[in-house]
């Protein structure tokens, strides 16, 4: 089964139809005021509208109040919501449960106790995204973690893999890991919050060649 690929952070048009050209299965578009790809909310909703139907448009947020986030999803209209800050497995249930949309859970991992603690999250996210952990910001930092600790993962929720994955390192990390998706944002830019457009294939032609 091919690996799916999410080009997260994207805040133009030319660099959206890229991200499709290429072949992307999940695009990111980012509601977090401190993240140098932040979009306000009609900015976001006109990328939304540029988004054709066979790729899924993901939203991310980080520890949104339920009004902001309740706006956000219905101006935005995301096929995916990927929580990014401190959300509670109980945040993510009630979320699913009001509005039927996808929540993807993204996890810091440091070691192996980390991702025995995403298990708190099973039944609750319909995607675990793992991550370097939290520095500067929440993610898109350009950092990994130590790959060698998903060898062996085996879980009943669906895992992606992110942090520091670049067009010259996705393929190694697909074949170390097996991660099912791999994401990525920093690592297809020219520059914070700057997507260059032949990085972004670059990294879904080595991601398909696994």
């Amino acid at each position: 089964m091919a690996t799916l690929v999410k080009i997260c952070g994207l805040s133009t048009p030319e660099t959206l139809a890229a991200a499709v050209q290429a072949g992307a299965d999940y695009v990111g578009l980012v509601h977090f005021e401190k993240s140098p790809r932040h979009l306000n909310i009609a900015d976001a909703a006109t990328l939304r509208g540029l988004i054709p139907p066979q790729v899924k448009t993901v939203l991310l947020v980080v520890n949104l109040a339920p009004a902001a986030l309740s706006e956000a999803v219905r101006e935005v209209r995301p096929d995916v919501v990927q929580f990014h800050g401190a959300e509670t497995p109980e945040t993510l249930a009630r979320f699913r449960d009001a509005t039927g949309i996808e929540a993807w859970r993204a996890l810091g991992v440091r070691d192996a106790a980390s991702l025995a603690d995403a298990a708190r999250f099973h039944g609750a996210a319909d995607m675990l995204l793992f991550d370097a952990p939290a520095s500067g910001l929440p993610g898109g930092n350009g950092t990994r973690f130590d790959w060698d600790l998903l060898k062996a993962y085996k879980a009943p929720t669906p895992w992606g893999l992110a942090g520091g994955l670049t067009p010259t390192n996705v393929a190694e990390a697909i074949r170390l890991t097996g991660a099912p998706l791999v994401d990525t944002s920093s690592g297809v830019e020219s520059a914070p919050g700057i997507k260059d457009v032949d990085r972004i294939a670059a990294f879904c032609k080595a991601a398909r060649q696994t």
